[in-house]
């Protein structure tokens, strides 16, 4: 199998050495150049042909976002890892790197200059994070207009009053074109876990509010769930859900991580499933691990429904492929589709 082709691309002649210095002698991995912005980069994307392209996001000519959007435009299948000390102290342009298409990002040291420190954090995120994206950065992607298991009811369809999803690497901008879709007169609300630190989880719900018609929030405690609003657990800590009489209530755990978690999937399909049953439809969308298999196993015993986003348009197939392995899916479909999916199921047993 042909190495992973890598281009680093940073203002910083330092970093861009570290990097390359770093990366050159992993085996399976060729740095094939660098560029200090990203005019320079995209000539060289355009020449080259990375698979990867591990992204600066503060440079001078053209920044990381900008340049970020223009890789997706020409050629969506290079992967765009965000490497930069602004992912630290900036959630809000992290976060938007990830809504835009980046599949994952690192935070630098706080002292680059400090070359042990750099070549550790080199060492133990960004060559980890490579090695999990390289394998769908090498890989052709397939035709997302057939689902692996076909859509069909395997039981009577119920009626369904609440929708949770489960997300993690690559689930921002797997959201953000989830959301996209749906309608404002979604009939139920929307509950979800993806795995993301404290910091950011308000900017990616305001981020998802800001492009589509959803309001979406991050849950509080206490708060009634509402039809056509959705809410984010926020990092550090997951999120649940009640019934009574009137209706949904979030809650917030403050629990130990689950699945090295928190938020945790399944801690949300558990509260999903005690307090709805059948009547629940949980969704699990890219990510690295299992998380939200077991959760998703009780909501399907309970004759609830379970879907998942398909392995051709998922960053990384871990937490969906896990499900759709199982069994316990009844579909597995590209994002556009499974948006229809979810938009048909919640519209099952209601007046039109």
């Amino acid at each position: 199998m042909p190495p992973t082709r890598i281009l680093v691309v940073d203002d910083s002649v330092v970093v861009r050495k570290l990097v390359t210095d770093q990366l050159g002698d992993v085996a399976g991995l060729e740095v094939i150049g660098s560029a200090p912005n990203g005019k320079i980069a995209l000539q060289k994307i355009e020449r080259d042909r990375p698979d990867l392209v591990v992204l600066d996001v503060e440079m001078p000519v053209m920044g990381g976002l900008e340049t970020l959007r223009e890789i997706k435009r020409r050629d969506a299948s290079i992967v765009v890892l965000m490497f930069s000390s602004f992912t630290t102290a900036g959630a809000q342009v992290t976060v938007d790197a990830l809504t835009l298409g980046a599949e994952d990002y690192v935070a630098k040291p706080a002292d680059m200059l400090d070359a042990e420190a750099g070549a550790r954090a080199i060492r133990d995120e960004l060559l980890a994070k490579i090695r999990l994206l390289t394998g769908r950065a090498r890989a052709p992607a397939a035709p997302a207009a057939t689902p692996i298991m076909p859509a069909r009811e395997v039981r009577p369809p119920g009626a369904i009053d609440l929708v949770a999803i489960g997300s993690s690497t690559g689930g921002p901008n797997a959201l953000a074109e989830l959301f996209a879709r749906l309608p404002r007169s979604m009939p139920v609300p929307i509950v979800i876990a993806q795995h993301m630190p404290a910091a950011f989880t308000p900017h990616l719900a305001d981020r998802l509010t800001r492009e589509s018609v959803l309001v979406v929030e991050e849950a509080r405690e206490g708060v009634r769930a509402e039809a056509g609003h959705a809410y984010i657990a926020p990092g550090g800590r997951h999120l649940t859900v009640r019934k009574d009489a009137a209706g949904i209530v979030l809650h917030l755990d403050d629990g130990p991580p689950v699945n090295s978690c928190k938020p945790a999937a399944d801690v949300l399909f558990d509260a999903v499933h005690d307090a709805l049953g059948r009547r629940a439809l949980a969704v699990v969308l890219t990510g690295m691990g299992e998380d939200g298999l077991a959760g998703a196993r009780r909501i399907h015993a309970a004759g609830g429904r379970v879907l998942v986003q398909d392995e051709a348009s998922s960053v990384v197939w871990g937490m969906a492929g896990a499900v759709a392995r199982a069994g316990i899916a009844d579909a597995a479909l590209p994002l556009l589709d499974l948006a229809d999916e979810i938009i048909r199921r919640t519209q099952v047993g209601r007046a039109r």
